[in-house]
């Protein structure tokens, strides 16, 4: 069976939706296919491991749109359905089901897979990922039973399970294989001050603790043991280390990449007509240094879809957005602008013992990334440090009193601020 489509977008994501509906925004006329291999419609992700998860959003209020709203876009929806090969040079894709797919530009949105443990037991009944919403539905399924939940990885997946499953109940431990939470994405005054809420909301976080086995019981997981020697006990287990890329099948057509496919200002690719977005997209960004990066987050899946899709309309505008994220644990609201690899400084604005406080990143004493707990006025003044990368004072950057944009202004105009 042949099936032609003007575009296929294939993932459907946030990436892949937002690409879809970006086309018909952009006046696209032509006939567009929008292939997931979940069965659901595209849902709204980051409340999988926060309002999902905690059963405050249920099922139906995940979809981006109903099915008469993708109908009415004219976007047809192949969704359970599972890419299996793909012919760069004809143009043309295979799914599970034995379809072909003839395409005239193909939108590659297929974002990540979660690592798994490699450790023995690692395939008991009871150990999860969190990335779907089969994933958190599995999870919620024996959490009645479940007493002792056991998180592998202290990043912000891991650390928002945590925050939720102890909201329901549970006793959570979290086991962070490195000396600090957030080691990989965050300074150490952010790290520690997690690191305090969790214990505080009775959360057991262990640091330098790496997983030697999962304790099975007739197929089930009943314990962790670690490196140590010590064995925890477990119902769930739920591993957050990390994501890869899904890109093997354009690697296997010789799409240029190393952590992902690389693409260039307007996410196109190295193979014909093939362009890639989100989390699998390598791009060079001048926010690291024109570094070949990938971003894990829905701000950079979206802004890259309306980069590809006003390419594929013949309006090209080069992808040039701040990087940003965000985190929900407990009542704390943590937002990110910038990247803060490869920091000099980390630079303390506020108190983090009254919750409401920010860290601020320098390299030559410029700003490159901001985190922000509960205080929205500096993240919304601290994007513009970032994006115009003028040289700052670290004290007054210390200093809550003096605004940020007012920092900016004068150091903009070369002058100081007094205290």
């Amino acid at each position: 069976m042949l099936e032609k489509y003007d575009v296929a977008v294939v993932g459907a994501g946030h990436g892949g939706a937002q690409t879809a509906l970006a086309l018909r925004a952009q006046n696209f006329r032509g006939t567009i296919a929008l292939f997931g291999d979940e069965p659901d419609l595209p849902y709204d992700r980051p409340a999988l491991s926060k309002e999902y998860l905690a059963g405050e959003r249920p099922l139906q209020q995940l979809p981006f749109l109903a099915v008469d709203g993708w109908v009415a876009q004219g976007i047809t929806l192949k969704l359970g359905q599972r890419i299996v090969a793909v012919d760069a040079a004809r143009h043309q894709f295979e799914t599970h089901t034995g379809v072909f797919v003839q395409y005239g530009r193909l939108v590659w949105a297929t974002g990540s897979t979660p690592r798994a443990l490699a450790c023995p037991g690692h395939r008991a009944v009871g150990v999860h990922t969190l990335r779907s919403r089969s994933d958190v539905d599995r999870i919620l399924e024996g959490l009645s039973q479940t007493q002792h939940v056991i998180v592998v990885g202290g990043g912000y997946i891991g650390l928002e399970a945590a925050a939720v499953l102890t909201k329901l109940g549970k006793q959570v431990t979290v086991l962070e294989a490195l000396d600090r939470v957030l080691a990989r994405v965050a300074g150490e005054p952010l790290s520690r001050f997690y690191e305090k809420e969790h214990r505080a909301h009775g959360v057991d976080v262990r640091l330098g603790a790496r997983v030697g086995r999962i304790e099975e019981q007739g197929g089930r997981v009943c314990g962790v043991s670690l490196a140590d020697g010590t064995t925890l006990p477990a119902q769930v287990v739920i591993v957050g280390i990390g994501v890869e890329p899904s890109v093997r099948l354009l690697r296997d057509q010789g799409a240029a990449g190393h952590n992902g496919v690389r693409v260039d200002a307007h996410c196109h690719t190295s193979l014909p007509d093939i362009y890639a977005i989100g989390d699998c997209a390598e791009h060079r960004n001048r926010y690291s240094r024109d570094e070949w990066t990938r971003l894990e987050s829905v701000q950079n899946a979206n802004d890259q879809a309306l980069t590809a899709a006003k390419a594929i309309c013949g309006r090209p505008q080069p992808y040039d957005v701040m990087p940003s994220f965000w985190s929900n644990q407990y009542d704390l609201r943590l937002q990110i602008a910038g990247l803060s690899r490869d920091f000099d400084d980390a630079v303390v604005r506020g108190d983090p013992a009254t919750r409401s406080f920010s860290v601020i990143y320098r390299r030559n004493k410029k700003v490159i990334g901001l985190d922000c707990v509960n205080a929205v006025r500096d993240y919304l003044q601290g994007k513009a440090l970032v994006t115009t990368g003028v040289a700052t004072d670290a004290q007054l950057l210390a200093d809550p009193e003096v605004p940020l944009k007012r920092i900016l202004s004068d150091s903009a105009a070369g002058s100081h601020i007094s205290r």
